[in-house]
């Protein structure tokens, strides 16, 4: 048997080499029980030498950053186009609506071609614009203190003036999506608005490029379970996606 410096040696080989391992992989190749690697991976972290995640490590610090929205709308552009145009077809006619803010929500806001009335409430400034083109939509912009970041409003007043609505759907973007810790944001006001969102719709649809998986925001939105449906690209790896689905998550990708 190695001792624990080859095998942290291993570890941190492979996760250099492949930029993730597994929990599993490693107990197998190291012949090791799963709480001796776990102790491993802890002992590296805090070394700095990688992350942890559900499952496994990483080298990709998972924990995100704010970035202001015009410099995310530009990352995976084509990737969001699909997500937004497969959550557009799932409104209905006379249908009322949430939409949160998000570039991945804002490319929704861009597909959609409503044949009939529409309802939607949104925090996002840059999806009410989007959608002032259609006169069959009719929008319900939400107040409070403006994020300049997000172009998007946050705070008591607007959590208040949801609380006289109820929608069918809430349409959630985020910027982490982790296994075990759930949904984030950057922004801890914004994660509250969006739990009342949640609250005040009777589903919950995440838009979410498959860059988001793995990764942690300073807010925690939700728990995985209390989400109905996940649309993102083929970028999601085989594993989180049968995780989501063990959860009772309907995951589409496109």
């Amino acid at each position: 048997m190695i001792n624990i410096t080859e095998r942290h040696q291993f570890i941190i080989n492979k996760v250099q080499k492949e930029g993730y391992v597994n929990v599993l992989d490693l107990c197998k190749a190291l012949d090791v029980s799963s709480v001796t690697i776990r102790k491993d991976l802890k002992l590296l972290e805090d070394k700095n030498l990688l992350f942890r995640t559900h499952g496994g490590a990483t080298v990709n610090n998972p924990y995100m950053t704010d970035r202001p929205v015009n410099e995310k709308e530009k990352l995976q552009s084509a990737e969001k186009m699909r997500i937004g145009a497969a959550a557009a077809k799932l409104i209905q006619p006379n249908d009322s609506i949430v939409i949160a803010s998000g570039t991945t929500v804002l490319a929704l806001a861009k597909s959609l071609q409503p044949r009939e009335s529409l309802t939607v409430i949104t925090s996002a400034l840059n999806v009410a614009l989007e959608l002032l083109r259609h006169k069959d939509i009719e929008i319900l912009q939400l107040g409070g203190v403006l994020r300049k970041s997000s172009s998007s409003v946050v705070g008591p007043y607007s959590e208040h003036i949801l609380n006289d609505f109820f929608c069918s759907t809430f349409f959630l973007g985020v910027d982490g999506i982790d296994l075990e810790f759930g949904l984030t944001t950057t922004n801890s006001m914004e994660a509250h608005l969006n739990r009342q969102m949640i609250a005040n719709s009777q589903k919950t649809v995440v838009l979410a490029d498959s860059t988001k998986f793995g990764k942690r925001g300073f807010g925690k939105i939700c728990a995985l379970e209390e989400i109905d449906q996940v649309i993102t690209d083929t970028g999601i790896s085989d594993h989180t996606a049968r995780a989501l689905e063990s959860m009772g998550v309907k995951v589409t990708i496109v």
